[in-house]
């Protein structure tokens, strides 16, 4: 038998607030569909791509505040567009100035103070 090994990513997790607001929030701003309300309607969809796992050290400073324990990183195909379009809707998005061999970045935060990272990956 060979080994076995995970596809991808199923789903992502977290604990909120306001469960309901938060997912509307990133329905509306970033185009992630809320989990259906039975299973005949299809969930979202994301289209095939890098996706990386990286567990960082307990304290790291990377994802902002010492408790703060996630970060998720969303891959986008437009960073200037996605960028334009959140700080049309009065969300402040700090780019990253530098443009690395991956591709480049932004990050900005959903209402509940949780990090959020946007990739633009390098083709």
């Amino acid at each position: 038998m060979s080994r076995q090994v995970v596809t991808g990513i199923g789903g992502v997790f977290f604990r909120a607030k306001d469960p309901a607001a938060l997912a509307g929030w990133y329905r509306e701003h970033l185009g992630v569909d809320e989990v259906p309300k039975d299973y005949d309607a299809t969930p979202w969809h994301t289209a095939a791509g890098t996706t990386v796992f990286a567990p960082f050290a307990a304290d790291t400073d990377y994802f902002g505040r010492p408790e703060q324990s996630w970060m998720i990183n969303f891959r986008v195909a437009d960073m200037d567009a996605m960028v334009a379009q959140l700080e049309a809707a009065g969300i402040a998005v700090k780019r990253d100035p530098e443009a690395y061999p991956n591709g480049r970045f932004a990050r900005l935060h959903d209402p509940e103070g949780n990090p959020v990272e946007l990739w633009e990956p390098k083709e």
